[in-house]
C-alpha cells in the first residue's frame, strides 16, 4: 500500500470519527447561597426539571449549558423564588431567601 493511499484512508477515518463525536457544549457554573432561614429541603427546579434539594444543590453547585434558563426554588408554606438567567462565560451566583407565606 502506498503512502498516499495510507494517508487518504487515515483522513477518511478521521473525518468519519469526527462526524460521530458529540458537539462540545460549553457550560457555566451556577452557585446557590441559602439564607439561614430558608429551608434546606426546598426543591430546586431548573427549566421545569427537578434537580434536588436546595441544601444539596447549594453544596455541590450545578453546571448550566450556555443560554437562557428558568430557575425556581419552592417549598410548601413559602413564596416561590423564581428567576430567569442567561448563562454566559461568567459564573452565576444566586442568593436564595424564601419568604414565608403569612397565616
Amino acid at each position: 500500500m502506498s503512502i498516499r493511499s495510507t494517508l487518504f484512508r487515515a483522513a477518511v477515518a478521521a473525518s468519519l470519527l469526527s462526524a460521530c463525536a458529540p458537539p462540545v457544549r460549553e457550560t457555566t457554573s451556577l452557585q446557590m447561597v441559602r439564607h439561614e432561614k430558608t429551608p434546606r429541603d426546598a426543591s430546586v427546579i431548573i427549566d421545569e426539571e427537578y434537580v434536588g434539594p436546595l441544601g444539596w444543590v447549594g453544596a455541590k453547585g450545578v453546571r448550566l449549558l450556555r443560554g437562557p434558563h428558568r430557575i425556581t426554588i419552592e417549598r410548601d408554606g413559602y413564596f416561590p423564588y423564581d428567576v430567569a438567567v442567561v448563562a454566559g462565560k461568567e459564573p452565576i451566583r444566586l442568593d436564595v431567601n424564601l419568604v414565608p407565606i403569612p397565616d
